[in-house]
Order: C-alpha cells, then structure tokens, then sequence
C-alpha cells in the first residue's frame, strides 16, 4: 500500500529512504546532499563501491547505517566527465532501479520505505511519467510505502506507519 503524504522525508519513520542518483554521484544537490550531510558514511561507502563495481545507470544500491538504512536507486545517466553534473533520468532507468528497489525489499527484510518523487528534481522527469512506475513496482510489495509527492522542511508528515 502506497501512503502519499507532505512533509520532510529526512524525518521519516520508515527503515528506508530510497532516492534517485546517478552511476559515480557526488551527493551534491537535493535530497543527495541532504543524506550526504547525514550520513557522510554512506557516500563514501557508495564512491567506494561505485570504484570497485562501476554500476550502470537503472541499479540501485543498499546501504544499512546504525539507525536508517538508503537505498541509492540509478535513475541518472553518469556524467560524461569527472567535474560535469550528472545526465538526465529515463523512464527506462527508473523502471529498471525500481525493480531493483522491490529485488532487495523482498531479500534484504525491509519494513518500510519513503520515498520521494523519484527522478523529477535533478533528474528532470515529468511526475506523470514516474508516478505509474511507483505504482506498478511498489503498490502490492506488501510493506508500508510512504510516497513523498510534497516537500515541506521541517514538517513531520502523517506516515500512518504500523
């Protein structure tokens, strides 16, 4: 069941965050930087892992920090070098990370996810066009799934969570 709310994912209750990035991100922008700021840890680990594995855009990845665990969803095209901002979300790339997203919720256990409106801020996606994709990958997982449709600093929102 997916519970559209208003409010400031970063105070979520849920166990997870999932977000949309890009292959090599360097958290700079948006809700990237945000966790960045929160969880350092977690982008580091992601260079790391980004080095060692070289992920292609529709991945995703977990990462499980002491008390919240991300999961970086590839919706962006890498950057075509070191120092330019990453490229654009696709449909398709979203399609794919969302799957990815329900693979490791169904292996890894997870209990809850927030989620925010995936791949329309940086990535540059129409809302209309992502929206059916939560829908379809996420609406029977069987987990609460807290969709962030309105961002509003500050503000718990009403997650209805178990």
């Amino acid at each position: 069941m997916i519970t559209k709310v208003r409010g400031d994912i970063l105070l979520s209750g849920t166990q997870a965050i999932a977000h949309g990035v890009a292959p090599h991100d360097h958290f700079n922008q948006g809700l990237a930087l945000a966790l960045r700021e929160r969880h350092p840890a977690m982008a580091k680990d992601f260079r790391h892992y980004c080095h060692q594995q070289n992920p292609k855009a529709g991945h995703a990845w977990l990462w499980a920090g002491p008390e919240r665990v991300i999961i970086n969803l590839m919706t962006q095209e890498p950057a075509p070098s070191k120092n330019a901002p990453p490229g654009k979300a696709t449909t398709h790339n979203v399609n794919r990370a969302l799957r990815e997203l329900r693979t490791i919720v169904d292996k890894q256990g997870v209990t809850s996810i927030a989620i925010p409106r995936l791949a329309t801020g940086v990535g540059g996606l129409d809302w209309s066009e992502v929206e059916p994709l939560i829908e379809t990958h996420l609406g029977d997982i069987g987990i609460p799934v807290v969709l962030y449709e309105t961002y509003e600093k500050g503000t718990k929102a009403a997650e209805k969570l178990p």
